[in-house]
C-alpha cells in the first residue's frame, strides 16, 4: 500500500514539474535586464526582458520584442539552454506515458509486474534527466546573462522552471528509489472466473 502511495506521488509531482518545465520553455519572461544603472532605469521607466527565444523592451505605453531567430549569432549560453529546455520538454512526454501505463490502476492485457516495474523505473529516470537539464538551463542563463548586463530581478518564466525542476526531481527520485520492488507490482491484481454453470464465481489471484 505503501508503495502504491509513492507511486501515485511520484508521477503526480513529475507531471506537475513537466508542465512548469514546458511553460518555462515557451515563455520569454526568464530575466528582467537594464542596460544602464538601476536608478536610471527606474527613472526612465524603461527595462528589458530576455527569454530563450526574443528579447524585448518594455516601458510606459510600450512593448516591443525581437525575435531571437539568428542562430548562428546568438550566445553560446541561449543556444545552450534552449537545447537543455527543449530536450527536457520532450523527454517528459514519454516518461509521462510510460508511468501512465506503469501505475497499478493501469493494465494493460496480461501484464507482467515486472515488466511495469520495467516501465515505471525508465520513467523516473527520463523524469530525472529531464530535471537535471531543467536545472542546468535555469542556473546557466541567469548566471551568463548577469555577465552581458545588469539583472534586475528573475521573470516568472523562471520561476516556473525553477520550480518544475524542483517538482521533477523530487519525483523521479521518489520513482526510482522508492516505489517498492517488482514484487510490489504484481501484489492485489485478481481477476474473476468461473467453472461451470453452477459454479460460484470466485477470485483468484493474477500474479503471472
Amino acid at each position: 500500500m505503501a508503495g502504491t502511495c509513492l507511486q501515485f506521488f511520484g508521477f503526480i509531482s513529475s507531471f506537475i514539474g513537466w508542465i512548469g518545465v514546458v511553460v518555462a520553455t515557451a515563455t520569454n519572461d526568464w530575466v528582467l535586464t537594464c542596460d544602464y544603472s538601476i536608478n536610471t532605469c527606474r527613472k526612465l521607466d524603461e527595462l528589458g526582458s530576455r527569454g530563450l527565444w526574443a528579447d524585448c523592451v518594455i516601458s510606459i505605453g510600450l512593448y516591443h520584442c525581437k525575435p531571437l531567430a539568428d542562430i548562428l549569432t546568438l550566445p553560446a549560453h541561449i543556444q545552450a539552454a534552449r537545447a537543455l529546455m527543449i530536450t527536457g520538454s520532450f523527454l517528459g512526454l514519454p516518461a509521462v506515458f510510460l508511468l501512465l501505463s506503469a501505475m497499478p490502476c493501469i493494465r494493460m492485457g496480461h501484464d507482467p509486474g515486472t515488466e511495469k516495474y520495467k516501465r515505471f523505473t525508465l520513467g523516473g529516470v527520463l523524469i530525472v534527466i529531464l530535471a537535471l537539464s531543467s536545472i542546468m538551463a535555469t542556473i546557466w542563463f541567469p548566471v551568463s546573462t548577469h555577465k552581458e548586463t545588469t539583472i534586475v530581478t528573475f521573470g516568472y518564466s523562471l520561476y516556473a522552471g525553477w520550480i518544475g525542476a524542483a517538482f521533477c526531481l523530487f519525483g523521479g527520485i521518489v520513482i526510482v528509489c522508492c516505489s517498492g520492488e517488482s514484487q510490489a507490482f504484481m501484489e492485489n491484481r485478481f481477476y474473476y472466473s468461473s467453472q461451470g454453470s453452477g459454479s460460484p464465481t470466485h477470485a483468484k489471484s493474477a500474479n503471472v
